[in-house]
């Protein structure tokens, strides 16, 4: 496993569906991982996945603290099963001075809930999920698409032809519509951080991060 240079470290509470499949994308990155869980089948399950599989009960104040969890960067709650499990572990966390909490929910209440008692961001799969394929389904060019907040998004956006073989510094992007183009897939290819003199190519599909009234406006294009 190569080690990533930020050297970040995840800790993850819950090993259903959700926290198993983060876990194992953080690992795959080369993030040192922590994944706990109360039931031990599911830690037998996946204890050669990650680099720390635990048993332990993560609404447990001393458990949280001989796990070493304010060691690590950030924790994400993701026992979706059990509300008042996943409330009271994200109570817990915040209580003992976790540096950033992430935790999962299933619906506006459970949201409003999490961020009251302190979470730093709360996620929705099934909300956040629903919308990337609404988005998709409904443009003809938007790959793919991110919401990072009510505001601004990121979306993989295929080059409009107004674009086509022009440079970035050209195609006046980011002081038209407000965005940064961090990266270009080009078939096989991925130019991360392009240079302003990189040319946008036909076929092309541009990574952009920006407001969502300028990436719809960038999207309008033909």
């Amino acid at each position: 496993m190569k080690t990533r240079p930020e050297n970040r470290q995840f800790a993850i509470i819950g090993l259903g569906r959700f926290g198993s499949n983060m876990a194992k994308a953080l690992h795959k990155m080369g993030y040192e991982v922590l994944a706990i869980d109360k039931d031990m089948q599911k830690v037998q399950e996946f204890s050669n996945e990650f680099t720390h599989v635990v048993q332990a009960d993560a609404t447990d104040e001393e458990a949280l603290r001989a796990l070493g969890i304010l060691n690590f960067d950030v924790v994400v709650v993701a026992i979706g099963e059990n509300l008042q499990a996943n409330v009271l572990a994200t109570l817990q966390l915040k209580e003992i001075g976790a540096r950033y909490i992430v935790a999962t929910a299933r619906d506006t209440l459970q949201i409003k809930l999490l961020e009251k008692i302190g979470a730093d961001r709360v996620v929705s799969p099934e909300r956040d999920m629903a919308r990337r394929v609404a988005y998709n389904l409904a443009s003809t060019s938007v790959m793919d698409y991110i919401e990072l907040s009510p505001e601004f998004s990121i979306v993989e956006i295929t080059v409009p032809r107004s674009f086509q073989n022009k440079t970035l510094v050209e195609s006046n992007i980011r002081a038209k519509y407000g965005i940064n183009v961090v990266a270009i897939k080009r078939d096989e290819n991925l130019i991360v951080s392009p240079q302003p003199t990189e040319h946008l190519l036909k076929g092309d599909i541009a990574v952009v991060v920006g407001s969502n009234e300028g990436i719809n406006s960038l999207e309008a294009l033909e």
